[in-house]
């Protein structure tokens, strides 16, 4: 299971041109090559946070100026996903034609279950779409229902919030685990999937909501018993005291020493955290090993942390 993220797909310094992520995207995916040449069965999971966000600006700016009616967050995460998977999908079979890999790739628009009863629907938190003035953002509250919380980095400004439950269940990942099983390079559950849950008559309904893309992941690798959990960013390794004095790279980690780096908050909420809750989950379900690593680094065994039940100082 291999989770692009960070510098894969969108640098912070880019506009966000299709050019920039086309190449962004072939960098990353020659990383992978090495894999597929050493046997591996690949399924890629991709974060959505920038391209989703402007998708709903776009159906802000719709709806404004030619009174389109928006589109819910769920079709917005499912365009999203299509597009985004679209791109890798075809950037992938560029670089495998010139690999000389003769090898299938498939992209799935994947829905991902949720508890309507989260406690994460009572507490939105995830900051998504344009930033409002208080004027504009108190109108839209009391047209939509939509909630509002000031940024901090900008004064002045108001962001819609919108829950991040936990995903429990992946739709469909017995067909991606039966396509990866048969050797097709699957990309699946972008964005942490399209949010959904099962109401009383077993029907599947949207959710206002965005799921955390590692724990999606997760969970996925899991389900469909992967060996191996990747997750390229924008950084080397994990480190402790992370740009702060004393600074520590971790190469190596277990199950239990990492736990309790989590739960100390030696990880910050807003980066590194989410991605080890992923990676423990992952390891807690019987996976082998997780990595964490730079999108561009990967090929080098060098690089990255490794996390594992037990300490295991034997690289990949």
């Amino acid at each position: 299971m291999i989770a692009l993220g960070g510098n894969a797909l969108l640098r912070g310094d880019q506009e966000g041109t299709i050019e920039e992520q086309e190449k962004n995207a072939t960098a990353a995916l020659e990383n992978l090559i090495f894999l597929i040449e050493e046997g591996y069965d690949l399924v890629l999971t991709h974060g959505n946070g920038p391209q989703v966000g402007n998708i709903l600006m776009r159906n802000d700016a719709g709806e404004q100026i030619y009174n389109i009616p928006q589109m819910p967050l769920d079709i917005c995460v499912a365009d999203s996903q299509g597009g985004i998977g679209y791109m890798i999908e075809r950037m992938l079979r560029n670089v495998l034609k010139k690999h000389r890999i003769d090898k299938e790739v498939v992209t799935l628009v994947t829905a991902v279950v949720v508890e309507d009863n989260d406690p994460a629907f009572l507490n939105p938190t995830k900051r998504v779409g344009k930033i409002y003035n208080r004027v504009e953002a108190d109108d839209l509250a009391k047209k939509k229902g939509w909630i509002f919380k000031e940024e901090v980095k900008v004064k002045g400004g108001w962001r819609r919030v919108v829950p991040s439950p936990k995903p429990v269940q992946i739709i469909n990942q017995k067909v991606i685990e039966g396509l990866a099983r048969e050797g097709v390079v699957t990309i699946a559950a972008g964005g942490g999937g399209i949010p959904v849950y099962f109401d009383s008559e077993g029907r599947i309904k949207a959710a206002e909501a965005v799921i955390d893309k590692d724990l999606a992941s997760s969970l996925l690798a899991a389900r469909i018993q992967a060996d191996e959990y990747y997750i390229l960013t924008d950084v080397d390794f994990v480190y402790r005291n992370y740009k702060r004095a004393g600074q520590e790279k971790l190469e190596f980690l277990n199950y239990a020493d990492t736990s309790r780096y989590l739960e100390s908050g030696e990880f910050s909420e807003g980066s590194m955290a989410p991605k080890i809750r992923a990676c423990l989950q992952f390891i807690k379900h019987g996976g082998e090993k997780a990595i964490i690593t730079d999108a561009f680094k990967l090929k080098d065994k060098a690089f990255g942390t490794k996390i594992t039940m037990e300490y295991d100082n034997k690289g990949f």
